[in-house]
C-alpha cells in the first residue's frame, strides 16, 4: 500500500523545522543542545500530523541526548498507521563545530515494514543500483567483495572508491583496501552520508564497508531502496545491548539483513541540511528568514529531489 502524496510535504516540514532549530548551535561546541534544538521542532510538527505513528528507530542514547525514543507515539492518533526512524540531527559534532555534513532525517513506511534496530553497531557494506541481487556478503573477506563488485561493474580494482569510517576498529579492513590498491575516500563521522555516497548517477564512491550505528543503517537502508541499491547489516551486540534487542523481537543476534529484511513497501525519506554537504546545502540565515534545502524521496511515487523552502524567523 502506497503512502498518500500528501505525507511528504508533511513530514519535509519536519525535518526543516528541526534542522533549523539545530542550525542555531553551529559552531557553538554544544552537542546536547544542538540535539535538542532539532529534537524538540521535530516532534511539535510530527504530532501536528493526522497519523498514528511509532518511533521503531529512535536516536540519542549513546550520545546521552534527548530522544525521540523508540516506542514513542507521535501524531494526532487519527489516520493511517506508520513506522517511523528519526535522527533530528546525524551529526552533533559536524553542528557543534561548523563542519560539514549535519543533517535532519526521517523515514516513514506503513506499519511494519521497518526494522525496529537497537541504538547500538552495525557492519555494513552498501552498493548502488543496477548490480547483481546480493552480489556481496560480509561474511566474505574484503578482497572477494572488492573483486566481486569490480566485475560486477566493470572496472579495474584500482578504479574503485571506497568510503570509510576511520576509526581504529577498521584497521584490517583499511589494510587489506590498501593492499588492493582500491582509491579509500575516509569519513570522521556521519555514516548515513557516506552510505548515501554510492547512488546516484555519478556517485562518489563504489562502496560503503565499515561498522556504524545500527539505526543510521535502518534510515539509510531506506534511502537506498529508493534508488534500487543494496545494503547488509549485522547488528554488533554486547550482553546488556541482547537484552535490549530481545524487547525489540530481535532473537537472531548474528543475522545478516538485507534491505528487504530493514526495509519494505512505500518508503518516505527526507534529510535536510543544517550545515553544508555531499546531499544538501546547510540552514542558510537571510536575517529575517531562514533558507533550507531538503533531499526527498518517496518511492512509490517515483520522487527524488531537493526541496528549497523559506521561513520566516
Amino acid at each position: 500500500m502506497s503512502i498518500e502524496d500528501k505525507f511528504l510535504d508533511l513530514f519535509i516540514k519536519a525535518t526543516e523545522k528541526a534542522a533549523i532549530g539545530a542550525s542555531k548551535f553551529i559552531g557553538k561546541k554544544d552537542k546536547i543542545g544542538a540535539d535538542k534544538g532539532a529534537v524538540d521542532p521535530m516532534r511539535r510538527e510530527l504530532n501536528r500530523i493526522n497519523m498514528e505513528g511509532t518511533i521503531v528507530i529512535g536516536e540519542g542514547e549513546m550520545d546521552e541526548a534527548p530522544m525521540l525514543y523508540i516506542g514513542e507515539k507521535l501524531g494526532t492518533l487519527r489516520g493511517p498507521e506508520f513506522d517511523i526512524a528519526v535522527d533530528p540531527l546525524e551529526g552533533t559534532k559536524f553542528t557543534a563545530n561548523n563542519q560539514p555534513n549535519a543533517f535532519s532525517v526521517i523515514a516513514v513506511a506503513n506499519k511494519g515494514n521497518l526494522l525496529s534496530a537497537p541504538d547500538t553497531y552495525m557492519e555494513k557494506i552498501a552498493i548502488g543500483s543496477n548490480l547483481p541481487r546480493n552480489l556481496l556478503d560480509l561474511d566474505n573477506s574484503v578482497e572477494k567483495n572488492i573483486k566481486l563488485l569490480a566485475e560486477a561493474k566493470n572496472k579495474d580494482i584500482s578504479d574503485l572508491k571506497v568510503c570509510v569510517l576511520k576509526r581504529p576498529r577498521h584497521d584490517q579492513i583499511i589494510n587489506e583496501l590498501t593492499k588492493l590498491k582500491v582509491g579509500i575516500n575516509f569519513i570522521t563521522d556521519g555514516d548515513i552520508a557516506g552510505v548515501l555516497s554510492v547512488i546516484g548517477n555519478n556517485p562518489k564512491n563504489d562502496i560503503y564497508y565499515s561498522t556504524g550505528g545500527g539505526p543510521e543503517g535502518v534510515l539509510a537502508a531506506a534511502a537506498l531502496s529508493c534508488y534500487g541499491g543494496q545494503i547488509q547489516g549485522r547488528l554488533v551486540l554486547n550482553n546488556e545491548e541482547k537484552i535490549r534487542a530481545k524487547k525489540l523481537g530481535i532473537n537472531d543476534f548474528n543475522k545478516k539483513y538485507n534491505l528487504e529484511d530493514m526495509v519494505k513497501g512505500d518508503i518516505i525519506f527526507c534529510a535536510t541540511g543544517v550545515t553544508n554537504g555531499d546531499l544538501v546545502n546547510g540552514v542558510k540565515d537571510l536575517g529575517n528568514e531562514y533558507e533550507v534545502n531538503t533531499f526527498a524521496l518517496h518511492k512509490s511515487k517515483n520522487i527524488n529531489k531537493i526541496v528549497k523552502n523559506i521561513y520566516n524567523k
